[in-house]
């Protein structure tokens, strides 16, 4: 339980990554309801960058770059270059990229098939990292 209630950050993050993927899960079962699908992927794409600053902050990424420049400090929970890095990389690409497109989609079938890509990439992201730190 300390892994994901251990402090303010950890309990913050916990919280807020179960409230994600309970919107992605919402949006994806009432589908045939949901009318704007731009709204939702802007939805999801604030709120997860949001998510990721704090993963971050709580996996110690500010750390790790720092022992890695200069070695002032004590590394965070991940090297630098390590799976769970490029895989949140990864994934962080893919919800770029779908946002993006959803900025330039026509049509809300479009725009719903770039939410269904950023989710993808979100949950992939969420994830490897929860894998990862439970591995730890």
């Amino acid at each position: 339980m300390k892994l994901y209630f251990g402090n303010t950050i950890t309990t913050i993050t916990t919280l807020m990554l179960i409230a994600i993927l309970g919107f992605i899960g919402y949006s994806v079962f009432n589908r045939n309801n949901i009318q704007y699908w731009g709204r939702r992927s802007l939805i999801l794409l604030i709120f997860g960058l949001i998510v990721c600053c704090l993963a971050a902050t709580r996996d110690g990424l500010d750390k790790t770059i720092q022992h890695t420049i200069d070695g002032s400090c004590e590394p965070g929970i991940f090297e630098l270059i390590s799976v769970p890095t490029i895989i949140g990389c990864v994934g962080a690409l893919m919800i770029i990229i779908a946002a993006i497109a959803t900025l330039f989609a026509k049509s809300q079938h479009i725009r719903e098939i770039w939410f269904y890509l950023m989710s993808i990439g979100t949950v992939l992201k969420i994830l490897t990292m929860e894998i990862a730190r439970i591995l730890l």
